[in-house]
């Protein structure tokens, strides 16, 4: 295994060396850094020109500044990182390490969301394969794939944005749009739900008395601009969270994983109250330690009430716990909504990843943060959306052709066992590439987003440095968007031969 992965790591950095060269190439001779100075009246001209010119090198042969520039890669091993300057003389490590941070913070959200989401959508359309649903899923999937990235940002912009904030200043649901949106989200769960015709239309009918009772209640408690959740609410949600996982992981019949999930949620309930003071103002660390100690005690839990299966008992204690204090979280954020709306009249922008000079509480700025990073999220999500849930899909209905799995049913295992067991398992091969391959395109492809909502992120250092033929910003691009590609390519590989020993000769 040793020698597979030298082998592989020899490969990739030889990979690494020969697009370094190349792209260093066609930057310098993409067009002329000093063209905007030659085209100048200024008196100082000259001046510029030669400050200029010692700032990137252009006394030097490309290959000396490409050694130079090597060089300083080399020194990031050894704690001395030097990748040169921009044309302006800014130490490009210093906008690097913004540019990283800002990208990083949008893109690590969008494959989070678009693997759990997708991956669960593949399990359910290869279960329901041929399916209204899948039909559904299939056509949106193909056109979430297909759109190009500036247009669908422009439809978000105009009515996610534009349209949201001017709905905000008065917001009130016509029976128009409520009526839509009990039609719309009654065909959903009866698809996704199935069963028989008796079935779907008593879903669908469930589902938009839902939507016409509760739509107008939240309309008569203004909760679009003071919205509220409370402790029954986070009680609630839960409870149904624990016994949908436990249902998932364990089935209902195991009453210990299924105590353990609802001890946790009492649990959590308490922690409403204990917690409340410190969430009022709290600085990240405080979060951190939270969840650390929130998942800490809900594997205590499992452990002590699970017995013979205080691993699963543990997982669905986790899972509830962190659903949990997402809802606390959120309940926060709520209660900071109208302060932040008094200090934001028109709280999505279109344009950055942050407001200027905007002052706040600690909710207060996250609420704005996480306004700036809905929409980039949004459409990158989409975009990952297609691949994970095509790929799960296709795994999914290769694997559950196999013999072992006609076996597992004959043995009378329940279907859930034999999904999530055995099928889901056996299918992580191909999922796991593409999510090796996910994180490290989205960095690079969203250039074209950041550039759209006006990101100063990588996408804007790497057009940047395009634009004015300046090579450090790019090579500072490929270096952390080419070196990620490569050791999630790397990755994957190692977790093929992990995952299937004969991978390994």
């Amino acid at each position: 295994m040793l020698k597979f992965i030298l082998r592989r790591l020899g490969s990739s950095l030889l990979v690494l060396f020969g697009a370094s060269v190349l792209l260093y190439v066609l930057v310098i001779n993409s067009g002329d850094p000093l063209k905007d100075l030659r085209e100048s009246n200024a008196d100082n001209r000259e001046y510029l020109m030669q400050q200029r010119a010692e700032n990137m090198n252009l006394d030097m042969p490309w290959f000396e500044r490409y050694w130079t520039w090597l060089k300083g890669v080399g020194g990031c091993f050894v704690g001395d990182c030097d990748l040169g300057t921009n044309r302006s003389g800014q130490q490009v490590v210093d906008l690097l390490a913004l540019a990283a941070s800002s990208t990083l913070r949008l893109v690590v959200l969008a494959t989070l969301i678009a693997i759990v989401v997708g991956v669960a959508i593949g399990i359910l359309t290869a279960i329901r394969q041929y399916s209204g649903m899948d039909y559904v899923v299939t056509f949106f999937t193909f056109l979430f794939f297909s759109l190009p990235v500036f247009w669908a940002a422009v439809l978000l912009k105009e009515y996610m944005a534009i349209g949201y904030n001017n709905w905000i200043a008065d917001p009130s649901f016509s029976w128009s749009a409520i009526i839509a949106v009990a039609l719309v989200l009654g065909i959903t769960l009866q698809a996704v739900l199935g069963g028989t015709w008796k079935r779907r239309l008593l879903t669908f009918a469930a589902s938009v008395a839902f939507v016409c009772v509760v739509m107008p209640y939240l309309d008569w408690l203004n909760f679009a601009r003071y919205p509220q959740l409370g402790p029954i609410a986070i009680a609630l949600v839960g409870a149904a969270t624990a016994v949908g996982a436990t249902a998932l992981g364990a089935g209902l019949r195991n009453r210990r994983v299924l105590y353990a999930g609802l001890i946790t949620v009492a649990v959590g309930v308490i922690a409403y109250y204990a917690t409340y003071g410190i969430l009022w103002e709290p600085t990240w660390w405080i979060l951190a330690g939270l969840f650390v100690l929130s998942i800490a005690v809900a594997i205590g839990i499992g452990h002590a009430v699970g017995g013979f299966s205080k691993g699963a008992a543990s997982w669905v204690s986790v899972i509830t716990a962190l659903v949990m204090g997402a809802l606390m979280v959120v309940e926060q954020l709520f209660r900071s909504w109208p302060g932040f709306l008094e200090l934001k009249n028109r709280p999505i922008s279109t344009i950055g990843s942050q407001t200027p000079n905007f002052v706040g509480t600690f909710w207060e700025d996250f609420l704005d943060k996480g306004a700036q990073l809905l929409l980039p999220t949004i459409l990158l999500t989409l975009i990952s959306l297609a691949s994970y849930s095509r790929y799960t899909r296709a795994s999914m209905l290769e694997v559950n052709q196999q013999d072992y799995i006609r076996t597992a049913r004959a043995k009378g295992l329940g279907e859930r066992q034999v999904i999530l067991k055995h099928a889901f398992r056996n299918s992580l091969i191909p999922i796991t590439t593409i999510m090796a391959f996910d994180f490290a395109g989205l960095i690079g492809g969203a250039v074209i987003t950041e550039r759209v909502f006006g990101w100063k992120g990588m996408g804007e250092l790497f057009a940047t440095g395009l634009d004015q033929v300046d090579p450090a910003p790019v090579m500072a691009f490929f270096l952390v968007t080419g070196t990620a590609a490569v050791l999630f390519n790397l990755l994957a590989d190692i977790l093929y031969a992990v995952l299937d020993p004969r991978i390994r000769v």
